[in-house]
């Protein structure tokens, strides 16, 4: 991950770049609602989702993550990734929904994420 301290759920407003798998997985283990865009550099679709994936990591409690599976090819197989991009967004670290068919608009993924929320993240945080 480009940072060393990962913030709590919720502090995350632009989406943080992973490089392998294990950074992967710490990601998952860390966060209740994660997000990841599974994209590859060159990639026209994956440049016109690059927007709606910011929206998210704002309009969301979800952290969202980018990665490219060139830079750790055993993401291609444990994470199924067939076609770019591919957005996949796990929820206590399974997989809850996939998006893998090509463009999908900001409204479309929020209303993913919002939908899988676990209730802790959509509910106000008591202290």
């Amino acid at each position: 991950m480009t940072d060393t301290a990962a913030p709590a759920d919720g502090e995350f407003d632009t989406p943080v770049s992973v490089d392998t798998g294990d950074e992967l997985d710490a990601l998952l283990a860390e966060h209740d609602l994660v997000l990841v865009d599974f994209y590859t550099k060159g990639c026209t679709l994956c440049q016109a989702v690059e927007p709606v994936v910011g929206t998210v990591a704002r309009a969301t409690d979800a952290v969202v993550a980018t990665c490219n599976p060139r830079t750790d090819l055993a993401l291609v197989d444990e994470y199924d990734v067939r076609s770019v991009p591919t957005l996949v967004l796990f929820a206590d670290g399974e997989e809850v929904a996939r998006h893998a068919d090509g463009f999908v608009g900001a409204e479309e993924l929020v209303g993913t994420v919002e939908e899988h929320a676990p209730p802790a993240a959509t509910e106000p945080r008591r202290r």
